[in-house]
This record gives C-alpha cells, sequence and structure tokens, in this order.
C-alpha cells in the first residue's frame, strides 16, 4: 500500500518552510507506488515588508473615513488581472484611532467607535490595494453610518470567514472573468466553540472590476457529521495545476491544538460548482466529502504530524500553499515551534 513520504522541516525566525513530498496527489487518480523524498529547501535570509506594513498603517490610522479598515486577521491575498491586489480579513476593526497614549498609558495607538464606545468587530472585510501598492478601498457590507461584513453573516447568526481565493472565468470557457472567495461558515458557539463551530464551506462570487457581491453557494455541508471536532472546512489555501484547482482544509478538534490535512479538486473554472468536487480518500479521488482522509496527520502538541505515524509532531497548519515544481506542492506556515 502506498504510504506518503516524511516531510522534511527547516524553521528559520519563527516562519517554517514545508517542501512536502504530496506531488502524487496532483495528477493521480490513484497512488501508482512509493516516490523518492523531494528535497527540503532551506531558508538562507528573510527581511521584514516595512514599506507595505508602513502603507497599511498609514491606512489605519487615517480617520478621514470612519468605515474602513483599521485592522483585521485572517489575511488572504489575491493578484486582480488588473494589477490591483484584493486582501481578505477575518474579523475586522473599522472606527476610530487614537495617538498614544492610551487611556491607561499605553505607548502605542488605539480605538473606539466614532462616539468614544468600545469599537466594533465585523466578522469580515476586504482592502483593495492599488497597482502601486497603496491600500485605496474598504469593502464592507451595511451602509456608511452602519457598515458590516462584506460577506453578511449567515440567517440566525454565525459568521463567515474568508479564506482563499481565485480568478476564474464566469463560467468554463467564457472570456469574462470573475473572483470565487471560499468561505469558512461557522455557527454561534461556547467552550470550545467560542469561535463558531464549523458548519461548511461556501463560495462567493464577485464581479471584475468592480468586485461587487453577486452570490454565495454551498460547496461543502459538514452539518451531518456529529461530532464538530470532525467536521472539515475547504480553502486554507487553492492552487491551480493543469485542469483541476486543488483545494485545501482542515479539521477542528477542540481537544488537541493539532489539525489534520485534508484535500479536494474540482476542475479549473469551477469552484463554485458543488457537484464537481472530489475528495481525496487516502488512495483515489472520489465525490463523498465524508470519506476524505488526512493528507497530513493532526498528533502532537504542535499540530500537524509531518509523516507517518511514529514520526515526531510538527507545528499547526496555517499559511499559503503554492505550486513549486511540476508535481510538488510547498507549504509555507508560521509557527511558534523552536
Amino acid at each position: 500500500m502506498f504510504r506518503a513520504p516524511p516531510i522534511r522541516t527547516t524553521t528559520v525566525a519563527g516562519l517554517l518552510l514545508l517542501t512536502a513530498g504530496l506531488g502524487w496527489l496532483l495528477s493521480q487518480d490513484a497512488a501508482p507506488g512509493p516516490r523518492p523524498d523531494c528535497t527540503g529547501r532551506r531558508i538562507a535570509s528573510w527581511s521584514a515588508d516595512f514599506r507595505h506594513t508602513a502603507k497599511f498603517a498609514r491606512y489605519g490610522n487615517d480617520n478621514t473615513r470612519l468605515d474602513d479598515w483599521t485592522g483585521g486577521d485572517g489575511t488572504h491575498s489575491l493578484r486582480l488581472p488588473d494589477g490591483r491586489t484584493l486582501w481578505l480579513f477575518s474579523d475586522t476593526f473599522l472606527d476610530r484611532i487614537h495617538e498614544p497614549p492610551g487611556p491607561h498609558g499605553e505607548g502605542h495607538h488605539w480605538r473606539t467607535s466614532g462616539t468614544g464606545a468600545a469599537p466594533l468587530l465585523r466578522h469580515n472585510s476586504a482592502v483593495v490595494m492599488s497597482r502601486s501598492g497603496r491600500p485605496e478601498r474598504t469593502l464592507t457590507g451595511g451602509t456608511a453610518a452602519a457598515p458590516g461584513p462584506f460577506f453578511p453573516d449567515p440567517p440566525g447568526g454565525g459568521l463567515r470567514w474568508p479564506v482563499g481565493a481565485r480568478v476564474e472565468p464566469r463560467e468554463p470557457g467564457a472570456t469574462g472573468k470573475v473572483v470565487r472567495v471560499l468561505l469558512w461558515h461557522r455557527a454561534p458557539g461556547t467552550g470550545p466553540w467560542i469561535f463558531g463551530q464549523p458548519r461548511g464551506t461556501e463560495v462567493a462570487t464577485l464581479s471584475l472590476p468592480g468586485l461587487h457581491l453577486e452570490g454565495l453557494t454551498q460547496t461543502v455541508d459538514q452539518t451531518s457529521v456529529p461530532d464538530p471536532g470532525r467536521r472539515v472546512l475547504y480553502g486554507t489555501a487553492a492552487v491551480r495545476d493543469g485542469g483541476w484547482t486543488y483545494v485545501f482544509g482542515g479539521d477542528d478538534p477542540p481537544s488537541s491544538p493539532a489539525s489534520s490535512a485534508f484535500l479536494a479538486r474540482v476542475p479549473a473554472g469551477r469552484l463554485a460548482d458543488r457537484g464537481s468536487r472530489r475528495f481525496w480518500d487516502g488512495a483515489r479521488w472520489q465525490r463523498r466529502a465524508g470519506r476524505a482522509r488526512p493528507v497530513l496527520r493532526g498528533g502532537g502538541r504542535r499540530g500537524v504530524s509531518l509523516g507517518p505515524p511514529g514520526v515526531p509532531p510538527g507545528p499547526r497548519i496555517n499559511g499559503d500553499v503554492e505550486l513549486y515544481r511540476p508535481r510538488f506542492l510547498r507549504v509555507r506556515m508560521a509557527t511558534d515551534a523552536p
């Protein structure tokens, strides 16, 4: 039986670069046999991007408008066909920024609502960056007086967090383009589910060049899985290779900081087509999401195990996946592992 080769890791200054021998997933319906390990890539140097950091700081600290971005997490980005960049954020602050010192003498900027009350948290937003690299517009829902999340909260409560995104033809073979954004749908929760119980994955369609929200489509429903910790949300990264788009996801076990990574694929240009999805079950691609099996298995206090059973655990997946060379993927993630 085929077993995925171990994944080699290197940690430098808080950034972990993984070069994974997952190429056998990219073009095979069934794994024909073991392949040689791919050689790990070592980071020679890195540097902070002070230019873009300063541009976001200036944009966020500008009180000309009180309905635009001042900070957010869960950051993903997508280069648009005209050279602009779309930045996607999960939980987002808008509101007013004040110069230091803070109320208790803190030496940093701080925020309140426009009326001086506690700032309000929106569950998502987007920022459009110009071709020159300057943030210039925040996308939210609601109105200027009462802005809400750009991707509206689901009926009955809960939230939508944007993750990976791709530019695709509006229809397969069409010349017109749209943006597809993968969304994690979470329902209200308490205790271990303070950030919401996983419910499923959706895809939002945005027009180009206007970036208007045209619609939302549920693509993977996980509500039939009794244990919320075993529900898989897809969209951590979306990688195009040949005629397919590969979509990575993860489960959310509350008893451990570890998540296992799963993989689905869809024909290129059909991210919003629920019926076209296929899920890797450890041997082949098949239709039922419930039969998916991990491509990186969770284990240990630091997160995803980076190989077969018995291999010491590695850090939790939290980053980007990109095509490194034909038949191989590179997984980049932030970590606090030593």
